[in-house]
């Protein structure tokens, strides 16, 4: 079962800090547990950034896809270390 463990709206959050922001807080959760994810676009540059960081350590569900409001719930399956990278603790930082 998952578990909304964050809510992050990134409208109000200057675009510089929005990735670093994202990482830390999904870096904090722990396995099963979901950040759920408010944007004014579709995220999609995001997924592909969360996919070539951690590849295999989380879930992308969309649970509103605009026009004007994109919600994702990005959860995570994995704490593991990806072919020994980092484990995303730090948020990729």
């Amino acid at each position: 079962m998952t578990r909304t463990a964050s809510r992050i709206d990134v409208r109000t959050v200057a675009p510089r800090d929005r990735h670093p922001l994202i990482f830390s807080t999904f870096g904090a959760l722990a396995a099963g547990e979901a950040l759920e994810l408010v944007n004014d676009h579709d995220p999609k540059p995001l997924y592909y950034q969360f996919n070539a960081e951690i590849p295999g350590q989380f879930d992308w569900e969309y649970l509103e896809q605009g026009p004007d409001t994109w919600r994702v719930a990005i959860t995570r399956t994995g704490t593991g270390q990806a072919s020994g990278s980092c484990c995303g603790s730090c948020g990729g930082a």
